[in-house]
C-alpha cells in the first residue's frame, strides 16, 4: 500500500502541471492524511469522488492505510506533499 501511496503522490506534478484543481486535490490528500479524521467522516468528505461502492470501499483502505501509520510517518508524507507542490511543476499554478 506504500507504494501506490508513493505513486499517487509522485503524479501530483504531473496533475497540477495540467493547472486542474491543485486547491481541490491538497485538500483531499490533507483529509486523507490526516489522523485526526475517521472513516465515516472521510467518506463522508469524499461523497463527490465516489461514483459507486467500489471506489467507496477503495477510499476506506486507503484512509484506513493511513489511520495506521505513525504520525511520524503521516508528518513525512505531508513534508513529501509539501515538496512535491512547491516544485518546479507546481510553482506556477
Amino acid at each position: 500500500m506504500k507504494l501506490v501511496t508513493v505513486l499517487i503522490l509522485t503524479a501530483l506534478p504531473l496533475y497540477c502541471y495540467a493547472g486542474i484543481g491543485c486547491d481541490l486535490l491538497d485538500d483531499v490528500v490533507n483529509i486523507t492524511i490526516d489522523p485526526d479524521v475517521n472513516v465515516t467522516e472521510y467518506i463522508n468528505n469524499m461523497q463527490e469522488f465516489l461514483p459507486g461502492e467500489e471506489t467507496e470501499k477503495s477510499f476506506i483502505l486507503l484512509k484506513e492505510c493511513f489511520l495506521h501509520q505513525s504520525r511520524e510517518t503521516l508528518e513525512k508524507v505531508q513534508e513529501m506533499q509539501e515538496a512535491i507542490y512547491s516544485s518546479f511543476w507546481c510553482a506556477r499554478y
